[in-house]
């Protein structure tokens, strides 16, 4: 969830239906400035007791983002409070219970990503290393209560955890206990977005299956690959959920625009303050009629900021975003990259993976969606194969399609370099979340301290 920076162009009023339109319509590039960004969040704890710091605390969440001011990160703040930073390198924000994230920068390849990273591994490793902090890298809090985790003083989030328990039993979870991984994608037209939308909607469920690793739930297996994903289906349904008019006759723009209409509000933002409009109607507000702020009408900051309230697997937002994959170690991040830019950044590729899916009914979608989580790469697809088979047909498409791009790094490597973990894991059919689970059987450990070692975030990843 970013945090709140308001352009000039967005402080002014909403006048019609255009407005609502334009972000969309504004994200439409030319294919040669297509870029690809990820964001990628990570637990913090204390080395010495595996607690998640509070903000406050002596060498806790306050201090980590005050210390990454060295490296030129200019602070963020909420009410004087410093809430995140920015920089060359995107933006650090918090999660709700101090999960840090970094929104990358819009980069041209994978390759410039990956130094991203490894820019941010070596700054936040410098700075914990004085204020004795860890970072893990799982979809999810495999050991912590709610009641073990403190809310982060931004006021979106005391609007959201308010709200929650009125409309699902685990949004709660999904802010305090989880972790994601995350790309974003650009499209050239209306045209070349409904095709990308409804090909990576459907292949959502092969992303959270490959990158499943959330397992574990308050110290013991959850009976879950992948407990994140499962989080969203008991959230909120007005704002998650696999999106049919996605892959309805007409879908476009339009249609996302009345989508979000109906999409409940949380907050508006005025003058340094979250108003409380949890559950109010923004059609509503569109005509002055907002019950938290009679008599206004809305600014374009306050669109922008209500299409980053709604959760389905694929967002749209000027540019789309993949979010169907569960947090993990720093470098798995380039090979989520890898993944979706091989698919919807190939021409040839995105038309024979339209094909796939453009048979797959509702139904299917459903039943991916339902049963991914548990069963992960042995789920079933509309042409009765499993998730692994298909990812197994797709893996050296994609291969070649990063080839074919040719976008090199200085030791002359393509950025297929970067599917290796992805490689792995379709070879073996086993998952971070299965390797894990068997881990811990065959080594018959009785509480999980072992992942601490076993998920630390910046372990690079051997290429």
């Amino acid at each position: 969830m970013s945090t709140r920076q308001t352009p000039n162009s967005q402080d002014r009023p909403i006048e019609n239906r255009e407005d609502l339109l334009r972000i969309f319509k504004a994200g439409e590039k030319p294919q040669e400035l297509w870029r690809v960004g990820t964001e990628h969040e990570k637990f913090v704890y204390k080395k010495t007791d595996h607690h998640a710091p509070s903000y406050t605390e002596e060498g806790g969440i306050q201090a980590l983002l005050k210390g990454l001011t060295r490296f030129g990160w200019k602070p963020v703040c909420e009410n004087d409070t410093i809430i995140g930073l920015s920089g060359d390198d995107g933006a650090i924000s918090l999660e709700p219970a101090g999960q840090f994230e970094l929104s990358g920068a819009p980069r041209r390849s994978i390759h410039e990503t990956h130094g991203e990273i490894t820019r941010h591994i070596a700054q936040i490793n410098e700075v914990s290393e004085t204020l004795g902090l860890g970072f893990m890298g799982l979809g999810l809090w495999p050991d912590k209560k709610r009641s073990d985790l403190s809310l982060m003083p931004k006021g979106r989030y005391k609007i959201m955890a308010n709200y929650m328990p009125k409309v699902g039993h685990l949004g709660l979870d999904m802010m305090l206990r989880t972790c994601t991984i995350q790309t974003n994608m650009d499209y050239a037209s209306e045209a070349d977005m409904v095709k990308k939308f409804r090909v990576s909607l459907a292949l959502q469920p092969l992303a959270t299956a490959i990158f499943a690793n959330s397992p574990f739930l308050e110290g013991k297996p959850d009976g879950f690959l992948s407990y994140r994903s499962h989080i969203w289906t008991d959230t909120d349904p007005n704002r998650t959920g696999i999106l049919p008019f996605v892959f309805e006759e007409g879908f476009g723009y339009d249609r996302y625009v009345d989508y979000m209409l109906s999409v409940p509000m949380y907050f508006v933002y005025r003058d340094g303050h979250y108003i409380d409009a949890a559950g109010q109607d923004f059609r509503a507000f569109l005509r002055g009629e907002l019950p938290a702020l009679p008599g206004e009408k809305p600014l374009v900051s306050d669109w922008v900021d209500h299409l980053s309230t709604a959760f389905p697997e694929v967002r749209l937002k000027g540019y789309l975003e993949m979010r169907g994959a569960d947090g993990g170690p720093a470098l798995m991040s380039p090979a989520l990259g890898a993944f979706w830019v091989g698919i919807l950044y190939d021409d040839a590729l995105l038309n024979t993976a339209w094909d796939i899916v453009k048979s797959w009914t509702l139904n299917v979608h459903q039943s991916l969606r339902n049963h991914t989580p548990k069963k992960g790469l042995q789920a079933v697809t509309g042409d009765g194969r499993t998730l692994l088979e298909l990812g197994r047909q797709l893996l050296p498409l994609i291969e070649q399609a990063l080839i074919k791009r040719n976008y090199l790094n200085e030791k002359g490597q393509d950025e297929s370099l970067y599917l290796k973990p992805i490689k792995r894991i379709l070879e073996s059919g086993q998952s971070a979340a299965e390797y894990l689970l068997e881990m811990q059987h065959k080594n018959k450990f009785q509480d999980l301290n072992f992942l601490y070692q076993q998920c630390d975030w910046s372990h690079p990843l051997a290429w």
